[in-house]
């Protein structure tokens, strides 16, 4: 058992800590060694969301964590949080305040102390059962609310540092220009927002540069959109995707008869964009005659066509981006000198995941959003485990291969029910962070499962009559009835009117 000196040493060295999370971790620690808890649970709020904006468990799993947060006794949590003040109990079971409460029946809770963070509440510590005999006593209380008032302070202090390093750098850009669509607040995305401010309006070409899957349409998209050519068509062409054969005349069209396949007059992609912008994506893969009339493009505003004896004059702005190193393609004559300087007139450098580490949470957090969207599924939380995996992780094939990696997370999370995205559903080589036997929150679905089910049978699957004995509505019934893939039994009779 933890000395009352030493307590008091510990909680005073917790002031110490200049990061957060470690704060948090050392805090959660010290005070469910103090009180002999079993198990506890942390979170601080937002001061401008009801969500918790951190969480921590101790003696828990990250699904037990995501198990509290979404269900477990959130009346007793909520209690605290609104009266501001303790809330104990030797047994929630058997304690008339919380014994109808759904969790805590399903968990058999017994003693409970929780404890709100500060005058208001910023978060609250949830201490459950305990390793010595007997309920929570006079002392743990005493212990647990010197704690919370210790730890306010320290949090409200390291929260605003956090809010300091997490500044929005492309706030001042993102007055002028209109970028929605971008995510992130880092500097070096600010310094490529601001590029892209100074440039749009203008009505010269541009050259965007960066590693592949790192975002160069997107940019070029945005250049349109703040252009004055913003009403006019944004047509794009990947150089890397179409035949040699064929590029030119996709490109600047075709005359019929100007080659074997050219059975009628067509359009090409400058004639498609006149007004507006042409994105050229991997420029570098351009043919040589291809580069040679892109050339004149450029400098004169005129092309022909395949087969075309006529030059035809082009309204059109001209945005290319590579990733490949052209100064090398030049000096290994693989690219024209003078296409090459002409290009680079207005370079545009788009930064790669690794100078951007700070906006990987963010676009995490976007990626599951569209995700769950696009696949009509319920938005997941995200583990802190799982974000700070994916902050440490290499991505060599940068934003796009994390949008990959985060929709197969999505998919893989919610074909296993998860309550939220952890570690190993984005990196599936990573260990599960359980071992055979079920996690809380699984044997928690289990249950639920089960006992709605058997509700609806003995029910004959009226929807009404089974919310009624459950106690819920009929809309939160028939949500779980599709969130746990319940199905009535083929050839069962009776009926299910609501």
């Amino acid at each position: 058992m933890l000395q009352q000196r030493d307590f008091y040493r510990r909680l005073l060295d917790l002031g110490g800590r200049v990061e957060i999370e470690p704060l948090l971790d050392d805090a959660l620690e010290l005070i469910v060694e103090v009180t002999g808890a079993k198990a506890g649970y942390l979170e601080l709020y937002d001061e401008e969301s009801s969500a918790p904006r951190f969480w921590k468990g101790f003696h828990v799993s990250d699904a037990d964590v995501d198990a509290i947060r979404a269900s477990i006794s959130r009346g007793i949590i909520a209690r605290a949080l609104s009266e501001g003040r303790t809330v104990e109990t030797a047994s929630a079971l058997g304690d008339e305040r919380f014994q109808d409460l759904g969790s805590v029946r399903q968990h058999a809770i017994q003693q409970v102390l929780c404890a709100p963070v500060g005058v208001p509440p910023i978060g609250v510590v949830y201490l459950q059962g305990r390793t010595r005999p007997g309920p929570f006593g006079v002392a743990d209380r005493e212990h647990a609310e010197l704690f919370t008032r210790q730890l306010a302070p320290l949090a409200d202090r390291l929260v605003r540092r956090e809010d300091g390093r997490r500044f929005d750098y492309t706030i001042e850009t993102r007055a002028t220009l209109r970028c929605p669509e971008v995510v992130g607040r880092s500097r070096a995305l600010a310094r490529v927002l601001q590029s892209a401010s100074h440039v749009a309006p203008l009505d010269v070409d541009v050259l965007i540069t960066g590693p592949s899957g790192s975002g160069k349409s997107m940019l070029a998209r945005v250049i349109h959109n703040n252009s004055p050519r913003a009403r006019g068509p944004f047509v794009e062409l990947n150089c890397a995707a179409i035949p040699e054969t064929l590029l030119e005349s996709e490109l600047f069209g075709s005359e019929r008869g100007a080659h074997s396949t050219a059975l009628r007059k067509s359009r090409g992609k400058v004639a498609a964009a006149e007004g507006g912008t042409l994105f050229l994506d991997e420029i570098g893969e351009l043919s040589a005659g291809a580069q040679a009339k892109l050339l004149q493009l450029l400098a004169t505003r005129e092309y022909h066509p395949l087969g075309a004896s006529d030059a035809v004059r082009a309204d059109v702005r001209i945005i290319s981006a590579t990733n490949a190193d052209l100064e090398a393609k030049v000096a290994a004559r693989q690219f024209r000198e003078d296409l090459y300087y002409r290009m680079h007139v207005v370079p545009v450098v788009v930064p790669g995941l690794e100078e951007r580490r700070d906006d990987i949470a963010e676009l995490v957090e976007h990626f599951v959003a569209e995700a769950c969207k696009r696949h009509k599924l319920t938005v997941l939380p995200i583990s802190p485990r799982a974000l700070a995996a994916c902050r440490e992780a290499a991505w060599p094939g940068h934003t796009r291969q994390l949008a990959h990696a985060i929709e197969a997370a999505v998919i893989r999370a919610h074909g296993e029910r998860a309550l939220s995205l952890r570690e190993h559903h984005i990196f599936p080589k990573a260990p599960h962070d359980h071992a055979d036997s079920p996690t809380l929150a699984e044997a928690t679905r289990a249950f639920q499962r089960r006992h709605i089910a058997h509700a609806l049978e003995q029910h004959d699957w009226n929807v009404s009559e089974t919310a009624r004995a459950l106690d819920i509505t009929r809309s939160h019934l028939y949500t779980l009835i599709n969130d746990l893939d319940l199905k009535r039994r083929a050839g069962a009779g009776g009926n299910d009117h609501s």
